[in-house]
């Protein structure tokens, strides 16, 4: 039986507002400065899409320091109605929460689903805190695939420059897109709607006294709704600037967590993925548009240098995960002069194979094995710079897709090095 996280006080909050059908949750940490605006945009977003719907927002704040919930409480959204010419039916309820446990987002989120299931809602729409360009439009496209659509998980797509999200082009998206046979190309973003089964099977999962819970939240949901089966979309939302903040965690932290996350849940569902051959597309709501976004600041030099270093101070360690045909080719990447620089989409895509079954088989210590990725990951993220830099954005889309092409057509590489749990056919997604 899954642990009671709400309060006597919240439940009779809850009750006293009587059933609701839409709640939205906006977990916060030290986000003083845009709280306000995300509230107004929220509340504006249920006023204008949803005024016959009865609904509740949710902060949820993790101890914030800079007065982040003074804020919440403080701001005043009983006139915004004057905004729009359609009053609401039901009026746009507030609660205001503490969530405890481990500092990381999911437990903001599991507070979400289990308010949610209490409240008996049909839909639960989540948006970050410290978001500098949510409009009241993203919640009519996360919320109304789900409440007239009949979707259990609408994933975000946002609008970003051709070289951001490394991470995800080169390593997560392929990887979740070749495993369980759905495209949902940005597959860790902090906003998401979801049903209230899909939000019922979260919260009663073994997950929240987990790393998981802190550090990957978003790839387990996504990753959780697609191996089994619920319905899955995307929404356009455009552009996505946060707030800027000091951040304590490198990219190196970042790179282990998210996947190392990806290659832990392998293992709780390698008797769907073995059995997934090719892909689908996971279907995309609302309208993409051209808009302009700013330039990521890249650093050629320094990327290939730590490549090259990597390559040669840790070639003991990388002879334990990496095969000895992909630790030749990366040997020599590492020789050729920077104009000639390129680590092939083959070579690329079979190191990261490696890496799966190494951390699968614990041929080291787990965080230090996701640590080693790092340099080899910027010798990626270098090549495929060069090579995209003087193309568009559509360009560089084209050549992520001709990427996934080679996750999947490697993949029996993979699968024929893993561990067989059983003998089922190969199905089509």
């Amino acid at each position: 039986m899954a642990e009671e996280i709400l309060t006597d006080r919240v439940k009779e909050d809850l009750s006293a507002l009587g059933e609701i059908e839409i709640v939205v949750g906006i977990p916060s940490y030290n986000d003083a400065r845009t709280i306000g605006q995300v509230m107004q945009a929220a509340h504006a977003g249920l006023l204008k899409y949803f005024a016959n719907r009865k609904a509740v927002i949710v902060n949820s704040d993790g101890g914030s320091k800079d007065g982040t919930v003074e804020a919440a409480k403080q701001t005043n959204l009983d006139n915004r109605s004057i905004l729009f010419v359609d009053h609401p039916l039901y009026p746009v309820h507030h609660l205001t929460m503490p969530y405890h446990g481990l500092p990381g987002r999911g437990n903001a989120y599991r507070m979400f689903f289990r308010i949610a299931e209490e409240a008996k809602a049909s839909a639960l729409a989540v948006v970050d805190a410290d978001l500098r360009t949510i409009t009241p439009q993203w919640l009519d496209l996360l919320l109304r695939p789900v409440l007239d659509k009949g979707y259990d998980y609408v994933a975000p797509y946002y609008k970003r420059h051709k070289l951001d999200g490394a991470i995800t082009s080169s390593i997560v998206y392929p990887l979740l897109r070749v495993l369980y046979g759905r495209r949902v190309r940005q597959p860790i973003g902090g906003e998401f709607g979801i049903s209230n089964r899909l939000a019922s099977r979260f919260r009663t999962r073994d997950v929240w006294g987990t790393d998981v819970a802190q550090y990957a939240i978003d790839i387990w949901m996504t990753t959780t709704a697609i191996a089994e089966n619920y319905k899955v979309c995307q929404s356009y939302l455009g552009e996505k600037t946060h707030d800027t903040k000091d951040s304590g965690s490198d990219l190196g932290s970042m790179l282990a967590q998210v996947v190392g996350s990806v290659f832990s849940l392998m293992e709780a569902y390698d008797a769907v993925w073995r059995n997934v051959l090719g892909s689908l597309p996971a279907p995309l709501l609302g309208s993409p548009f051209e808009m302009g976004v700013e330039p990521v600041p890249i650093n050629l030099e320094r990327m290939l240098a730590s490549y090259r270093q990597g390559v040669r101070d840790l070639q003991p360690v990388y002879q334990s995960i990496i095969a000895t045909p992909q630790l030749k080719g990366l040997e020599a990447v590492a020789a050729l002069p920077d104009g000639a620089f390129a680590l092939s989409d083959d070579l690329w895509v079979a190191v990261i194979y490696d890496f799966a079954l190494g951390y699968h088989r614990r041929v080291l210590d787990r965080e230090h094995l996701m640590r080693v990725l790092t340099p080899l990951y910027w010798g990626w993220v270098a090549s495929f710079t060069r090579q995209a830099q003087d193309q568009s954005a559509a360009q560089v889309e084209g050549r992520i897709e001709k990427l996934c092409l080679v996750f999947e057509q490697l993949k029996p590489y993979l699968i024929n090095q893993w561990p067989l749990r059983g003998g089922k056919e190969e199905s089509k997604p």
